[in-house]
């Protein structure tokens, strides 16, 4: 992956206006690897969640941006029963719900698709869990990629993580107690809550910059004389490890980005993609 750049290291002339647009890209979010999409929209997303939820918006906007076609969101069953606005605004997106049938629906129809194996379990992070993956064994998503032979792009985020501070672990006195309350009310233990602030007491989040980057292809094709399951077993790993580097190289890209926290006296010195 080439280096990001700072504003100022261009080694090639801008093109007439390009000036002015490559400045604008300070003030939006660090985006690369579009490049690895393919132009006819054929593809499964796998992505992973943040506490702010922010991957869910900006991954279909950039990617719908690039090649022109709406990206279909699965959805956690409990999120797609949510009716009222929220349910209404999940349909407006095109979300379904986070199911085989419906997944390969929209794979014979040739659709781009959005999948977070994790599910809304990787969205509440205790104290240490930040940009980490909840994915729990969970390997539907590349078992029908498989049968599709739909290729797959991970795609990372980092950053939304970042907006809120986590105050306890899972494991302490406050964990143990929310994921008991959760299963109570939900049948679910996996959706406990954990304690958190964003700037000063409040829940109002912190301003932090997103940093959001699409990976390199994986062929789901299944070669002669493997098993269906190990290549499902296989396809699932190869994915996983690659959104885990991804999340890595974000990490160590924000740590060295003045304007990682969005402070106005360093937009002009803020890492940029590469060119």
């Amino acid at each position: 992956m080439p280096r990001p750049q700072r504003h100022g290291e261009q080694s090639r002339p801008e093109s007439p206006g390009g000036s002015n647009e490559r400045a604008g890209e300070h003030y939006r979010p660090y985006v690369d690897g579009l490049g690895n999409l393919p132009g006819n929209g054929r593809v499964l997303l796998v992505g992973n969640h943040t506490q702010a939820g922010t991957e869910a918006l900006l991954i279909p906007y950039f990617v719908r941006r690039e090649i022109g076609t709406r990206v279909r969101p699965l959805t956690d069953r409990a999120i797609a029963r949510i009716g009222g606005p929220v349910g209404d605004l999940l349909a407006a997106a095109g979300a379904v719900v986070g199911a085989p049938e419906p997944a390969r629906e929209l794979m014979r129809h040739g659709e781009p698709i959005l999948v977070f194996p994790g599910g809304g379990c990787e969205i509440p992070k205790f104290k240490g869990e930040e940009h980490t993956l909840c994915w729990q064994g969970r390997a539907g998503f590349a078992r029908v990629a498989a049968e599709n032979e739909y290729p797959i792009v991970p795609v990372g985020l980092v950053g939304g993580d970042d907006v809120y501070r986590n105050l306890v672990t899972r494991g302490g006195w406050w964990g143990r107690l929310s994921q008991s309350f959760s299963e109570k009310m939900s049948g679910r233990s996996d959706m406990a809550m954990p304690l958190m602030h964003g700037i000063g007491p409040t829940l109002i989040p912190l301003p932090q910059r997103m940093y959001l980057r699409l990976g390199a292809p994986i062929d789901t094709a299944p070669p002669a004389g493997v098993s269906d399951e190990n290549w499902v077993s296989a396809v699932k790993q190869r994915t996983q490890e690659s959104l885990e580097k991804i999340l890595h190289e974000l990490l160590q890209l924000r740590r060295d980005d003045p304007y990682r926290e969005l402070n106005p006296l360093a937009w002009h010195r803020a890492c940029l993609p590469p060119e």
